[in-house]
């Protein structure tokens, strides 16, 4: 045998370890191990572009059920806890989410200007301060919805101030939010639509919180006295700031959207916390 036929299956060898070695390893990604839909997919959304006002994104940081047709999504649904919050700043770097399928149109930074409604986020920056990355991730327009200024400065700030209030009490806290209907008043009075008709103003804007002390298998640990807060709101700029007076049932947002919120919890539990109204602090 030749000496080039002898050195043939070591240069094979090395060949196979050295791609072995370069191999990059799948990342273990925590967004999508269903922790932001712990409590389930409201209404089935699916990452299938054919399913256009129903579809799934899943990010690190949130989930969300998106709609082309209106331009926002549907609802998000995020997880809240010590480990998401940190220093990162505010990065306010709002954009075009280009992650959506190519042929659909990409709400832009500036589609909302001039309208009268705030950028608004569903899943807010403020949730969102581990890290730079996630706090950008929150300023992609799919997370945003036309929302009256005062509600969004005002009312929506100090339920979102609550929830993180929760956090630092130890709690952990799921929460969904969403709107529906179209017809919002604004700085510049009623709309209905803005960006040239290619985005809903929401007539109405809703949020869910569950409320867990600190634990591990947080579904098993939710029973009929966990604390769930609904609130459904008209997003309006009168709107007051105290928003625990539009506290309401999960049963009537469900009613009201056609969802089913809490879809992974044990029936009989649902059916004890869905109809309840809560009463607890708001600050």
């Amino acid at each position: 045998m030749s000496r080039r036929n002898l050195l043939y299956p070591f240069f094979i060898a090395l060949f196979l370890l050295s791609c072995k070695e370069t191999e990059v390893a799948p990342q273990q990604s925590s967004s999508l191990d269903g922790t932001h839909l712990l409590l389930g997919n409201p209404n089935g959304a699916t990452s299938d572009a054919i399913n256009f006002n129903n579809y799934l994104i899943e990010r690190p940081q949130y989930t969300l059920s998106y709609s082309r047709d209106r331009g926002t999504p549907n609802w998000v649904s995020w997880y809240v806890g010590m480990e998401w919050l940190g220093t990162a700043d505010r990065q306010d770097d709002f954009r075009a989410d280009q992650n959506l399928p190519a042929d659909w149109y990409k709400v832009a930074a500036t589609s909302y200007t001039g309208s009268g409604f705030d950028r608004g986020h569903n899943t807010p920056s403020a949730d969102r301060t581990k890290t730079v990355e996630d706090n950008s991730a929150t300023f992609l327009m799919t997370n945003m919805i036309p929302q009256a200024p005062n509600h969004n400065r005002q009312t929506w700030a100090n339920l979102e101030d609550y929830t993180r209030n929760l956090v630092d009490d130890g709690m952990e806290v799921y929460v969904m939010m969403g709107s529906y209907g179209s017809g919002g008043t604004g700085s510049n009075g009623l709309a209905q639509t803005i960006d040239q008709g290619r985005v809903t103003v929401p007539n109405r804007i809703w949020k869910v919180l569950v409320i867990l002390p600190e634990g591990a298998n947080d579904l098993s640990r939710i029973n009929s006295t966990t604390r769930v807060i609904a609130v459904d709101t008209p997003n309006n700029n009168s709107i007051s700031s105290d928003w625990g007076a539009y506290r309401t049932t999960v049963d009537a947002i469900e009613t009201a959207t056609g969802y089913n919120l809490l879809s992974n919890v044990a029936r009989d539990i649902q059916e004890v916390l869905e109809r309840q109204t809560d009463r607890g602090p708001t600050r």
